[in-house]
């Protein structure tokens, strides 16, 4: 099958060398350095899911291709951030293929879907953990499944279709709830922000227990609130609503039971989160639609979320500054 990643970074990348892996024709976009390493030396992938070097096309944008030579999958995997202007300048390439929009945090596909009305569109959610650390290289330290499900519109075949090509190249779960699913993963992704204020790995924000109490706390200020609001949550990576519903009730030191269990299934490879990683790049980091999603959704219902805005104002501030915080540090200055 033609397969084409927008945006080759940790999980695009991921996705792009073990598809080429599986024998598909892949072509990927990406930037920089990044673009010139593949192009000079391919894709490395290593770690959780073996070696491979994917010798695959890769440009700034897709090109137009020739008529019957379009993608027949596209694969968005750009940050969040990064999405309405990469779905932009590949517009022209994208035709009416399928799109799995494979990204943390809420709203791409709302997005996707206002750029491209006609395309059956799916959703992505990266359980495995992989770290681009550097140019042409991605590293996969928790060889977890990918979960997939179909956007509101599309047929069930479409979503049986994709999830048999990719399930030839990783782990896959099909979810019939892929907002429920977006929701639980919004939820397991708060162990991005705090290693993104402290320059710590998951692990290590885990194991202090200053910082495992106030990733409990923004977790189960966010169930709350999800609650209120409305919204179901799906099981993900054996995290189910009712384990969900216990966090956003019981005390915070019971809660940290979900950020522990989190962190063992990261193995003991430290893992840096997407958040820090971009920062690390000197880049601007997804918060806005990870914890900073939070923060919206509470305030379009009249509801404070004083946990997660202090810690999406604690991230901007390692943004601007590019310098950490202690952990002692970071607790003092949130709302416990």
């Amino acid at each position: 099958m033609r397969i084409a990643v927008i945006g080759a970074g940790a999980v695009g990348g991921t996705l792009a060398a073990l598809l080429d892996r599986a024998g598909h024709e892949v072509e990927v976009t990406a930037r920089g350095e990044n673009l010139a390493a593949i192009r000079a030396d391919g894709l490395r992938l290593d770690g959780g899911f073996g070696e491979h070097v994917a010798r695959v096309r890769a440009a700034e944008t897709l090109p137009i291709a020739p008529p019957g030579r379009e993608a027949e999958l596209v694969i968005l995997a750009t940050k969040a951030q990064d999405a309405a202007a990469a779905l932009s300048a590949n517009r022209a390439a994208l035709g009416t293929a399928p799109m799995l929009i494979a990204q943390n945090g809420l709203g791409g596909l709302k997005l996707a879907r206002s750029v491209l009305p006609e395309s059956p569109l799916l959703g992505g959610l990266a359980l495995f953990a992989a770290s681009y650390l550097q140019p042409g290289r991605v590293t996969v330290t928790a060889p977890l499944p990918l979960i997939v499900g179909a956007a509101p519109g599309t047929a069930a075949t479409v979503l049986t279709s994709v999830a048999a090509t990719l399930r030839a190249a990783l782990p896959i779960e099909v979810t019939d709830d892929i907002e429920g699913a977006q929701w639980t993963k919004l939820l397991i992704n708060h162990v991005n922000a705090l290693p993104a204020i402290t320059g710590l790995s998951v692990q290590e924000v885990v194991a202090d227990p200053g910082l495992r109490r106030a990733m409990t706390a923004s977790m189960r200020e966010t169930v709350r609130i999800a609650r209120r609001i409305g919204v179901h949550f799906a099981t993900v990576q054996g995290v189910s609503g009712r384990v969900l519903g216990a966090v956003g009730m019981l005390p915070l030191a019971l809660g940290s039971a979900l950020p522990r269990l989190l962190a063992r299934r990261m193995g003991e490879v430290p893992n840096p989160g997407s958040t820090l990683q971009s920062i690390r790049r000197g880049q601007l980091t997804e918060i806005d639609f990870l914890n900073g999603a939070v923060v919206a959704a509470a305030a379009e219902h009249g509801i404070a979320a004083p946990v997660n805005a202090a810690i999406v104002a604690l991230v901007y501030e390692v943004e601007r500054s590019g310098v950490f915080l202690t952990a002692a540090e970071t607790v003092r200055r949130l709302p416990l």
